[in-house]
């Protein structure tokens, strides 16, 4: 019960009650009580001549009531709304102080009833407000700790061009270590070597390499366009690659010569055991076994060169020359050279590649996909041309890829064949890039590998 006229509608409640009982004894006082009494002792004579009563009225009495009760009933309402105006004042400066940022106003009013309440849940949002920017300030203390230490040169620009942000690797890039907040990015690049200049130009992606400091630097220069408190920045990293390029080409060299090493030991030493073979049979004077010694260096000589043009091949691929190709002509040239069933009708219109390079490489894929242990049946091609893409599959029911040979598998001269030269799948790769498009690997469900050759079909029909 306490509790209820401790409330903010209890409270209300009383001062209702306050105020009617207030009205009622006025009204009581001035109809019957000492007023009236007052009256009656007057001279009747002097009420006469002003025209007064001896008795008020009902309506008198209510006059006289409503102008004692204004200015109680003014006191009452004061009363029952001031904590309500400071409160409402004191919100109105919390709620100022949250749109300019500032979050530590609190309202230190102590009361029991809803008021206090919405007062204590205020004061909790203010320190939920205050905990989340401190955590806010220390991420991007974090952040900015680690962008501006980190090797990878990061420029930030506004719709104008002018440099918003810059960490230390981009200010000893670009300005020999002094600040570039607020220059133009453009004239900061005026003085940067041409091929860095026509990359950031280009707004594009880029690997390059330029002439600094007396040597050669490789970058990979990444470029975003984004919107930061609504308006239009844009965002570069020029990451330097010299030293893992370096690192992976030392890597890459080590490899081939341990494959070379490895393929001319296998041929090179049952070349020299047959010819020592051979002289010591023909000092024997056995010619008949002779043929049999020669034909057997000659395919080992055959096998070395294979593998020789091979590795040549890979390092001297040419430019690509797309042309126009019809569908049906093509296939029958590549089912001259290898088997394979057709998964789905070829495309009617005519597609753009080089027709040498596409099919040395289906030769190779579907090759593999003999290889694979797949049954003759189960190696199938595949074309979809969707008008800006040709999408050209090789598809096998063999044991499919782990998910550590997926991830390498177009790595040149690397192999999981004890005789393989690694080189089949990153020629693929190769020729699909050069071509614009990319190679894809994919197990089949149910057991098997798909690769996918996807290459670029824009532009076709102008250059047919």
């Amino acid at each position: 019960m306490w509790r209820r006229l401790n409330s903010l509608q209890g409270r209300l409640t009383l001062l209702l009650i306050v105020g009617g009982l207030a009205g009622a004894l006025i009204y009581a006082g001035v109809t019957q009580g000492p007023l009236t009494q007052l009256m009656k002792w007057m001279n009747k004579d002097v009420l006469r001549s002003l025209d007064l009563p001896a008795r008020m009225s009902f309506y008198g009495g209510l006059l006289a009531t409503l102008i004692v009760m204004m200015p109680v009933a003014f006191w009452l309402a004061s009363r029952a709304m001031s904590p309500i105006s400071r409160l409402l004042r004191a919100l109105e400066g919390a709620v100022a102080s949250y749109r300019d940022g500032d979050f530590s106003l609190s309202i230190a009013i102590d009361r029991r009833d809803e008021l206090g309440e919405l007062i204590r849940m205020h004061n909790a949002l203010g320190q939920t407000l205050r905990d989340q920017r401190q955590h806010l300030v220390q991420r991007e203390l974090l952040l900015d700790t680690v962008v501006q230490n980190t090797p990878v040169a990061l420029v930030l620009t506004d719709s104008s061009g002018r440099v918003a942000y810059a960490n230390i690797a981009a200010r000893h890039l670009f300005n020999e270590g002094s600040s570039v907040h607020g220059l133009d990015f453009a004239a900061l690049l005026s003085d940067a070597p041409e091929a860095l200049r026509r990359a950031v130009e280009s707004g594009e992606d880029a690997l390059l390499s330029v002439e600094m400091d007396g040597s050669e630097e490789t970058f990979h220069l990444s470029q975003r366009a984004f919107r930061l408190q609504g308006r239009p920045h844009r965002l570069q990293l020029f990451r330097r690659m010299t030293r893992e390029l370096s690192r992976q080409e030392v890597a890459t060299w080590k490899r081939v010569i341990r494959v070379i090493s490895h393929e001319l030991n296998n041929s090179l030493a049952p070349i020299s055991s047959l010819a020592h073979s051979g002289a010591e049979l023909a000092r024997r004077g056995d010619t008949d076994r002779l043929p049999g010694v020669f034909a057997t260096i000659g395919e080992r000589a055959r096998h070395l060169h294979g593998f020789i043009a091979g590795y040549a091949s890979f390092a001297k691929l040419p430019s690509p020359q797309p042309i126009s190709i019809e569908w049906m002509p093509f296939l029958e040239g590549l089912a001259l050279h290898c088997q394979f069933k057709l998964a789905n009708p070829a495309p009617e219109r005519a597609s753009r590649f080089d027709a040498a390079q596409i099919e040395q490489v289906l030769i190779n894929l579907i090759k593999n996909a003999h290889e694979s242990g797949s049954a003759d049946e189960d190696v199938t091609l595949s074309i979809s041309d969707t008008g800006r893409e040709l999408r050209i599959a090789v598809a096998d029911r063999g044991p499919g890829m782990t998910e550590t040979v997926l991830a390498q598998a177009l790595l040149p001269f690397y192999s999981t064949k004890r005789s393989g030269t690694g080189l089949g799948l990153a020629l693929a790769r190769e020729i699909a890039e050069a071509h614009g498009g990319r190679v894809l690997l994919a197990n089949r469900e149910g057991g098997g590998l798909q690769v996918s050759l996807v290459l670029p079909q824009v532009g076709r029909q102008g250059l047919a």
